[in-house]
């Protein structure tokens, strides 16, 4: 479990079948692992149905519950300010 909230904070909102890839565990042992983090209240889980390239993909949709991901350390450019 400890892998799957590892990887739910590096890479945010994630589906099953991409958490699952990513760490190497069989799909059937993620939904109990995710099942166990749901009922402890560790994160947030619903039935998700994207659309990529006009294919219809279905699965659960997580994340953590009260995780704020770090901002991005390139942050926003500065504006250039020109006088004429």
């Amino acid at each position: 479990m400890n892998e799957i909230l590892q990887y739910l904070k590096t890479y945010g909102e994630q589906l099953d079948t991409e958490i699952a890839a990513a760490t190497g565990i069989s799909l059937t042992n993620v939904h109990l692992h995710l099942s166990e983090l749901f009922v402890k209240g560790e994160l947030v889980a619903c039935h998700s149905i994207r659309f990529e390239k006009g294919k219809k993909v279905e699965g659960i949709s997580c994340r953590l519950v009260g995780y704020i991901p770090p901002t991005s350390l390139r942050g926003k450019p500065k504006s250039q300010l020109t006088l004429s």
